[in-house]
Parts: structure tokens; C-alpha cells; sequence
């Protein structure tokens, strides 16, 4: 099939369906207990700094690794698999020296889920896989300063992040995903940056693919790290007509359910949610397991909140595998029809109705 194709069939398949997507990689990744020597490959193997812990560049020097994962997660039953690109931009990747590799990290990231996607459909005559290229919000903030006597300084500037956000999205693209899935969003503005990116980018190339906007509230007030509350997140990103909107990461799905349900009120496009297993323990290990995790997302699904769901840190294959049992054959949110209005966010969202 032809990325076109299988667009119209993902959309097709929302339709009718709850959509599953994958769990958490860097939990997948970490089981492996690769070493330095893993990490660089022979490629590597004389490069001026460490890369243990990069997962990524992965994608480079253990692709066999990767691809298992992401094929693991297909069989398990996820519909959408997410690229191993989280942290492919040339900022993340400055911690490394890999910056030059951003492109190929990503587009390599894009073909390895799209060949696993390929052989499960081969093995499986009758499904259908998607591949989401991920793109993680880097470790800048254009919205707060990171020095405290100066609260006007800023790391990095909006047209900076735009591109290289922009150059991170070519690599997905040309790659072959199906559609973009920029998540763990705790900054508005650094999603809007992306978003102008990818814009800039489809009118180069002269096509667009679907996008996914996700992201992540930071603690019990209910607001994203930079101060928004949810609906005041949606009305920041609704011009853009992404695919899908929702929330991921966050504190689990116990705490994420009461600000999915106000995303899931306002937002007149696809509901997703990809919540952690509970919160970390004292080790920064995850206690929830699989059928818990489901339980709670199976009550948002009987509840008509989500269209997508998934998991997140600290998830693996068998906490996908339970959430499909458990949600499968029940009906997908029903998008409401949101009157029209201006829609004005800062902090809170501000509605001007009639």
C-alpha cells in the first residue's frame, strides 16, 4: 500500500474502532542492559563521548534490537507503533556529539517500525500497522528562563527550535511514516514551534501526513509545566486540525482521567491517551501492571472518552496486550460538534459566546 493508502485506511479504522497504540520504548530499551561497547557499535566505536543511554542512536548501531521491539508491540496488538526517535533532534542529540546524525537517526527510526509494521502484516494476512514518527519536546523551553536571576533570558528562540524540529520531522517523513506524533508536550509554545516546522515542511513537499499533538500535565493542579490547563493547551493547537489530541506520561492513568475527560469535552478532533504504569517507586521503576493499567483505560472507553490509547513509561508488550483485550469491540468517542466562537488561551482558556 502507498502511504496514501494507508492514511485513508487509518482514518477509515478510527472510524469504527478504539485504536491501540504502543507502550513505552526506553522501558523496552533498558531490559536489554546494553553497555558502552553496545551503544556505539562498530560505528562508534572511536567516538569522542559516551552514548550509553542514548536510545536513539540505536536506530544506527543495534537495529535488529529495535526492530524487535517495535514487532513486539505489533503482535501484542497495537495498531500504531511509534518510531524510536524521541530524542532525535539536534539538541538532544548535542549531549552526545551525534548532532550531525539527526537526519538518519530518524529516518532510519521511521523504516525500522515501518519493516516492522511490514512483517507483522506479512505474518498476520489481514491487519493493519501504522507507524507514528515521534518527536519528544527536547530539553529547552522557549516559554520560561532557565536562569532565575533573569527571567527574561530564554536558551533557545522560537525560530531556532522551529528548525530543528523541521529538520528532525524530514527524516520521519522521508522514512515513510504514516503520520507525526509530537508528544510530552510541557511547553505550548515549543509545540508550536514544531507545528510551524512541520507546516513549512508539508508546503515544501507538497503533501501532508496526519498529526498527532500529546501532551503530559506535570502534577495534581492540572496544568502543563509551563502553566496551561488543558483546554487552554487545546485552544493553543486546535488551528492546526491535528489528528488527534490528548495527553500522555503525566502521573497515570488514575491522576490523567479527570483531564482527559475535559480534553475529551472540548476538543472536536480524536481523543488520545498513553498514560504511565502508576507513578515510579523510590527506584524509578514502575509497580502497575498490565491488567490495572487496562482497567483504568477500558472505563475511559465504556465512558466515551478516547479514540487512542496506549501506554507509556514504564509499559511494555503485555500491558498493550491486556489494553487490547480489554477494550476490544467497544465504541470509539464520538467527536462533539463544538459551536463556533472565538477561543483565546493564556493560562486558562477564554471562550467569547454570544
Amino acid at each position: 500500500m502507498t502511504r496514501e493508502e494507508r492514511i485513508a485506511a487509518l482514518h477509515a479504522a478510527a472510524g469504527q474502532r478504539i485504536l491501540v497504540l504502543d507502550g513505552a520504548m526506553g522501558t523496552e530499551v533498558q531490559s536489554l542492559n546494553l553497555d558502552e561497547a553496545a551503544y556505539r557499535g562498530e560505528r562508534f566505536a572511536d567516538h569522542g563521548h559516551d552514548l550509553k543511554g542514548n536510545h536513539d542512536i540505536l536506530n544506527l548501531t543495534a537495529p535488529e534490537f529495535i526492530q524487535e521491539i517495535h514487532e513486539n508491540y505489533y503482535k501484542a496488538g497495537a495498531d500504531i507503533v511509534a518510531s524510536n526517535t524521541f530524542n532525535a533532534s539536534s539538541i538532544s542529540q548535542a549531549d552526545y556529539g551525534a548532532e550531525n546524525y539527526v537526519y538518519e537517526i530518524n529516518h532510519t527510526g521511521a523504516r525500522l517500525a515501518r519493516a516492522a509494521a511490514e512483517a507483522t502484516m506479512a505474518a498476520y494476512p489481514g491487519r493493519q500497522c501504522w507507524v507514528a514518527g515521534a518527536i519528544g519536546p527536547t530539553n529547552k523551553t522557549t516559554s520560561i528562563s532557565p536562569d532565575v536571576n533573569d527571567p527574561g533570558f530564554r536558551a533557545i528562540s522560537f525560530d531556532e527550535i522551529r528548525k530543528v524540529y523541521k529538520d528532525a520531522v524530514r527524516g520521519l517523513v522521508d522514512g515513510d511514516a504514516d503520520l507525526l506524533l509530537i508528544e510530552t508536550i510541557f511547553d505550548t509554545l515549543n509545540a508550536k514551534a514544531c507545528l510551524f516546522g512541520i507546516e513549512e515542511l508539508f508546503e515544501e513537499i507538497g503533501y501532508r501526513i496526519p498529526v498527532m499533538i500529546s501532551g503530559t500535565i506535570t502534577d495534581l493542579s492540572g496544568r502543563t509545566l509551563t502553566g496551561q490547563t488543558p483546554e487552554a493547551f487545546w485552544h493553543s493547537v486546535r488551528h492546526t486540525k491535528p489528528f488527534s489530541v490528548g495527553l500522555n506520561c503525566s502521573m497515570g492513568a488514575r491522576e490523567m482521567r479527570t483531564y482527559i475527560a475535559e480534553i475529551s469535552q472540548v476538543a472536536d478532533t480524536l481523543v488520545c491517551a498513553y498514560p504511565n504504569a502508576g507513578l515510579p517507586n523510590e527506584f524509578g521503576q514502575y509497580d502497575e501492571g498490565p491488567d490495572s493499567t487496562a482497567d483504568y483505560l477500558s472505563e475511559w472507553a465504556a465512558s466515551g472518552l478516547v479514540n487512542i490509547v496506549g501506554g507509556c513509561c514504564g509499559t511494555t508488550p503485555d500491558h498493550i496486550r491486556a489494553i487490547k483485550a480489554k477494550i476490544d469491540g467497544m465504541s470509539p468517542r464520538s467527536t462533539p460538534q463544538v459551536d463556533v466562537a472565538m477561543r483565546l488561551s493564556g493560562l486558562e482558556a477564554f471562550s467569547v459566546s454570544p
